[in-house]
């Protein structure tokens, strides 16, 4: 994790001033985050979160700003600020940049998670759902099953010890979900934010305060979008069976779990987990990354779980 662009004070000045911040008083690099550059600044006496978005194009940017705007009438999300001309994000250098109030709150880490935490998450994500029914233009999502079976392909064949429990376990998963694929296309689909993972999740005075990060917000299957979260909250270091028994509580007493979501919900789980032990591979273990967040061996133990019987029992409890 860390910051990929530099900032120097003139950018921040320039920056405010093009949000109508105020004068800056203080700024530093937030070292969080896997994908863009934050900034804490404090400007015209209050405290503002600022992103450079990397590799994204002014649709991208824009998509994702509206989107948040249009979710926020009906769930906790955070919504980027305007520019003083009215724009969703800033043009700077080169960069495009979104500017967020700072929003008071904690994360909470894996043995940190509660059972009314994860219900709050699961309505929380269940309103997220309702309120993009209506939302256009859809955008697909990247990490669809033929991306991450290319992404297999790349390195199935590769002769690494360190690799060949993860790729003979990926190899039957990725069929298995193939052979589903019927029972998949039945769930319902709509908005989904893609990444519901804790850091995601702010939480102020017990309850979830805010919703962030919807870069990888997409037209999806809603089980998916909930075996994510799945996958993340109620693991810690072994499989927790009541937070996923109250993530699924707090998502259904919202948005009612229907049969087609509910027999596609196993088969995501199994296959959310099968997706990070992938892309993780890709993206940080063969590139030489050290970053032991993101090791693809802490997903690849979520997925054995599942697939020795966890996941029936969780389910079976709900």
């Amino acid at each position: 994790m860390g910051t990929f662009t530099v900032l120097d004070d003139a950018d921040v000045a320039a920056i405010a001033q093009i949000f109508g911040l105020g004068p800056v008083t203080a700024w530093r690099a937030i070292a969080a985050g896997t994908i863009n550059s934050n900034f804490a600044v404090t400007a015209g006496g209050a405290r503002w979160f600022i992103r450079v978005n990397e590799g994204k194009s002014v649709e991208d940017v824009g998509w994702e700003a509206a989107l948040c705007r249009h979710l926020a009438a009906g769930a906790p999300v955070a919504v980027p600020r305007l520019t003083l001309a009215g724009d969703p994000f800033a043009t700077h250098r080169g960069l495009l940049v979104s500017a967020f109030g700072w929003l008071p709150g904690v994360h909470r880490d894996p043995g940190q998670v509660t059972v009314d935490d994860a219900r709050g998450t699961g309505a929380a994500l269940a309103r997220i759902h309702l309120a993009g029914a209506d939302f256009t233009p859809h955008r697909d999502g990247i990490y669809t099953p033929a991306h991450i079976a290319a992404r297999f392909a790349g390195f199935r064949d590769r002769p690494d010890p360190a690799l060949a429990e993860a790729i003979a376990i990926l190899g039957d998963e990725l069929a298995g979900l193939d052979a589903a694929a019927p029972i998949r296309a039945a769930a319902p689909r709509g908005i989904i934010h893609g990444d519901l993972f804790r850091d995601n999740v702010l939480f102020a005075d017990g309850a979830v305060a805010a919703v962030l990060d919807f870069e990888q917000a997409s037209w999806g299957s809603l089980a998916y979008d909930l075996a994510v979260a799945i996958n993340d909250w109620a693991w810690d270091g072994a499989v927790r069976v009541e937070i996923v028994r109250a993530l699924l509580e707090g998502y259904d007493r919202v948005r009612p779990i229907d049969v087609p979501m509910w027999q596609a919900l196993p088969i995501e789980v199994r296959g959310a987990a099968a997706r990070f032990t992938v892309t993780r591979i890709t993206d940080v273990y063969l590139p030489g990354i050290a970053n032991p967040d993101k090791d693809f061996r802490d997903y690849l133990a979520r997925l054995v779980a599942w697939r020795t019987g966890d996941l029936g029992r969780v389910l079976d409890a709900v």
